[in-house]
């Protein structure tokens, strides 16, 4: 139990380190290719720290456990709308631009939509997980479109650090971010487990917290630093990566004959954490400091459930 609690211990710290030096790396690339944030967080940043989410539901579904394989990722995103949103907006408020409220917003909802549609029969299937996947691959064309198409405010010339040092800092920060995050899901899977909880909380709860930890750390750092586009892109980008890309490659590789125990609530969630992201969004086309707050008290009270349904 001691060593449980030094590992989690242990991932935290590796996990903040990292996110502040591989947001540092990707945000000073995206100036210097003239991308804008929005973009790099979207791509880049959402996908580097969602690798601890795909490794973990890749083995776990792998091994059987698709309670946790799938819970992961549900309550990965729930995590990563209610508590890193809220957090990162109480940190500072977080500015939202039109093209996020129209177009990114909307699409991490559409995923969320289908993925209940697709697991409405308790499975999923490889069919499923196709269409999960050719819905990835018309977010990245999308995307890239955007990126093409943009022009960003963040593009103007600075004294900055050579390019191969941004690449070592993102490659290092990443890095921290695997290790530390898997140190973490370690130590408290290992403790819930002993303490008797089932794999769909542990996945729901413990499991999505530790492999959001990246998230969390990346965006609230950003925030700090005012770059707000990689805050709310790194959240709208890993939620929709979450989705169509892990699920898709976790449930073709290995299809879940059931859901493990996720119920209609945590769907229901699911939809409605994006839902309530989305509306914040469009008041001043930014999230306040008392919504980021909100958030995080509405988390608390799924939580609370969560925790109260499994006594």
């Amino acid at each position: 139990m001691l060593l449980s609690i030094a590992y989690i211990l242990i991932g935290v710290i590796a996990v903040l380190w990292g996110a502040d030096k591989f947001t540092d790396g990707a945000a000073a690339i995206a100036r210097k290719m003239n991308i804008p944030e929005i973009v790099i967080g979207l791509t880049i940043v959402a996908m580097g720290t969602s690798a601890p989410e795909l490794f973990t539901s890749v083995v776990s579904a792998l091994k059987g456990s698709t309670g946790l394989a799938l819970g992961n990722i549900v309550g990965s995103n729930i995590f990563n709308s209610l508590l890193i949103v809220g957090a990162a907006a109480a940190v500072a408020p977080i500015p939202i631009s039109h093209v996020t409220i129209v177009k990114d917003i909307p699409f991490a909802l559409v995923s969320s939509l289908l993925l209940t549609a697709v697991c409405l029969d308790g499975n999923l299937t490889r069919l499923d997980s196709l269409l999960l996947l050719i819905g990835f691959a018309l977010f990245l064309a999308y995307t890239l479109q955007m990126a093409r198409n943009g022009t960003t405010e963040d593009s103007k010339s600075e004294t900055s650090q050579a390019l191969w040092k941004n690449i070592l800092f993102i490659i290092i920060g990443l890095a921290c971010l695997i290790v530390g995050s898997n140190l973490f899901v370690n130590g408290a899977s290992t403790v819930a487990e002993q303490l008797g909880i089932s794999d769909a909380i542990i996945g729901l709860t413990i499991v999505a917290g530790g492999t959001s930890l990246p998230e969390l750390a990346t965006s609230i750092i950003s925030a700090r630093k005012g770059q707000s586009g990689i805050a709310i892109g790194n959240v709208v980008g890993s939620n929709v990566f979450n989705i169509l890309a892990i699920l898709g490659i976790t449930g073709f590789i290995s299809p879940m004959r059931n859901l493990g125990g996720i119920t209609t609530i945590d769907f229901t969630m699911l939809i409605l954490s994006i839902i309530l992201v989305w509306a914040m969004s469009f008041t001043k086309h930014k999230i306040e400091r008392w919504e980021g707050f909100t958030l995080i008290g509405i988390f608390a009270l799924y939580l609370g459930w969560l925790i109260y349904s499994a006594l």
